[in-house]
């Protein structure tokens, strides 16, 4: 087959027009968009459809270059073989199939890479443009995903840009003999390797597989005689028992025996039955629901949880004068149970004679909001909006109104909607180089709550406000920080920035200025709330939600329902397709 050459690059350095091709805006999708603005590139996006319909996308845009950060559909010949098109391939040179990550986890590599290749007749063997390594953290695959892997890409991504604009650069074959190329082309992984051997597989196996599959497609097995997907999975240190039994119940979670101990499974999900309808994934205790009627709940304390191997969403620990109260949320996503335990974390943490009191998980999602997911298996879908919305106002309104130490809000990874508002309560937020965040509900059909029309307009201005929640689009923690939305940019992986965030926790509890900052923080909360009371913003907002949430024709019912079940859309959101400039 003859196949013509691409068309290079032109010699120059200016910033570039790039397409994004993709099957979904998914969190790497947003983190390249948000890297390639923030580098003073102009970005559109197209969600891969269908063949037609990315012809007709790249021949009205015409871009310098498109790239492909999450992609599993094949790019047309004539597009790839006139035209640049940069595939991101989670693996080192040389790896090649759709089960990459899986394959990483599942046979426990402590050391993986990112690579961008040039689209070609082959799947994940055309030219190589750049290629990234990341150590495997101990974590599952979509938290690797959003963390070490996205890392890596967006280092390889604006590697490979860079050269491409340079109009020198030549990709490198892809070489098996090359010592660099460790990698090779591997099968699906399916579920026959997946499947766990409770009586036989250790506790580590257990979990590397619990691991790979997460959040899909999860392991398929059996449980009190059905079918179920398992998600998640988390070592336990003192529970035991025979292997396969379900040992406990945790916040929602189960914990189940392996050969040599027990491993923690937070999600189930239904295995569907042919011609029925799409399974949620839900918390393993209300999907198994009487099944578990005489199998126990067994607590842990957040403080108690801290110093154990075990599985706990919300864990607490001091540093000196630093209190750090640590949230882990399936998801991101906040049901109305959540929300309240963490309340009351929230709550016995100001119960401590600490001045800081830091926010936030060790690693990936800040939080996302309400649990569109529980909210949409709900017998009242609406009652249990209301719940869920007014569960999280209770839990930013305490930290709005602490007045007697200063709150600091740490995201080492993603934040949206009313999860984003949830950290903009505190006094100072905190964010890694690496976390995207979307201050917008406008995708659900919601005005929003959370207390965001206080704390969104104090920190960038009203009409700032306005645009960043009338427009669905994310921002880099970067432009965050140039408009306000953030007081501080971390560099650095998931790790480092947990460290940084103590070191200067512990300096700014032993502050010299802190009194003083504290006196101002309580009269200035004291003086607004003479001029209008918290409560009116959140009156307010609950009056535009209720609507939302109850009122006839409103679009929140539908566009929820999609988003747990997956429906794609049936063409690119116009938001989406816009040349999108540096800064906008």
């Amino acid at each position: 087959m003859l196949v013509r050459s691409p068309r290079r690059a032109p010699p120059r350095r200016a910033p570039l027009r790039i397409l994004l091709i993709a099957g979904s805006f998914n969190s790497l999708t947003q983190r390249v968009h948000t890297a390639l603005r923030d580098e003073d590139h102009s970005v559109a996006v197209h969600l891969v459809h269908g063949d037609e319909p990315l012809r007709e996308a790249v021949r009205a845009t015409d871009p310098d270059l498109i790239v492909a950060p999450m992609l599993t559909s094949v790019v047309p010949e004539d597009i790839w073989s006139t035209r640049t098109v940069l595939i991101v391939h989670p693996g080192p040179k040389g790896d090649r199939g759709p089960s990459s990550l899986d394959w990483a986890i599942h046979e426990g590599a402590a050391d993986w890479g990112v690579t961008v290749l040039q689209a070609a007749a082959e799947m994940d063997a055309g030219d190589i443009w750049a290629s990234v390594p990341f150590r495997v953290a101990p974590c599952g695959k979509s938290e690797l995903y959003r963390g070490e892997v996205s890392d890596a890409a967006v280092r390889a991504v604006l590697l490979a840009v860079e050269r491409f604009a340079s109009g020198t650069f030549v990709p490198e074959p892809l070489d098996y003999t090359a010592p660099d190329v460790r990698g090779r082309l591997r099968p699906p992984l399916r579920q026959d390797v997946r499947r766990i051997d409770w009586e036989h597989d250790d506790t580590a196996t257990v979990l590397r597989k619990l691991r790979a599959a997460d959040s899909r497609p999860g392991v398929l097995d059996e449980l009190y005689g059905e079918a179920y997907f398992l998600h998640g999975g988390h070592p336990e240190d003192e529970l035991r028992g025979a292997p396969g039994t379900v040992l406990a119940t945790r916040d929602g979670a189960i914990c189940r025996a392996t050969s040599d101990g027990a491993v923690w499974i937070p999600q189930l999900r239904p295995r569907r039955v042919p011609g029925g309808p799409v399974t949620v994934k839900l918390s393993a205790a209300r999907v198994l629901g009487e099944r578990l009627a005489g199998v126990p709940e067994v607590g842990v304390d957040p403080v108690a949880a801290a110093d154990r191997e075990t599985w706990s969403e919300i864990r607490y620990r001091e540093l000196g004068r630093a209190g750090f109260l640590e949230f882990s949320f399936a998801g991101g996503a906040m049901c109305t149970g959540r929300c309240r335990r963490l309340l009351a974390a929230y709550r016995a943490a100001c119960a401590r004679p600490t001045s800081v009191l830091v926010l936030g998980p060790r690693r990936d999602f800040f939080s996302n909001g309400i649990h569109l997911g529980v909210i949409e298996t709900a017998a009242h879908p609406g009652d249990e909006s209301w719940e869920n919305i007014n569960a999280m106002d209770d839990l930013v309104h305490a930290v709005l109104s602490t007045t007697d130490r200063l709150t600091v809000a740490a995201l080492p990874g993603n934040a949206a909607a009313g999860g984003l508002m949830l950290a903009l309560a505190a006094d100072e937020v905190w964010c890694r180089d690496g976390a995207v965040l979307n201050p917008h509900y406008r995708l659900m059909g919601l005005y929003g709550s959370e207390y965001w029309t206080y704390t969104l307009p104090r920190r960038v201005g009203t009409a700032e406000a306005e645009r960043l929640t009338s427009r669905p689009l994310p921002v880099s923690a970067q432009h965050a920080a140039d408009l306000g939305l953030i007081d501080r940019v971390l560099p650095g992986g998931q790790a480092e920035f947990r460290a940084e965030v103590e070191l200067r926790a512990a300096a700014l509890a032993g502050a010299a200025e802190l009194p003083e900052r504290v006196t101002l923080k309580r009269s200035g909360r004291e003086r607004e709330e003479a001029e209008r009371p918290l409560d009116a913003y959140r009156l307010d907002e609950l009056a535009r939600m209720k609507q939302n949430f109850f009122g006839d024709g409103e679009p929140y019912p539908v566009l929820r329902r999609e988003f747990v079940h997956g429906v794609r859309p049936g063409s690119t959101p116009g938001h989406l397709t816009a040349w999108l400039p540096a800064g906008a």
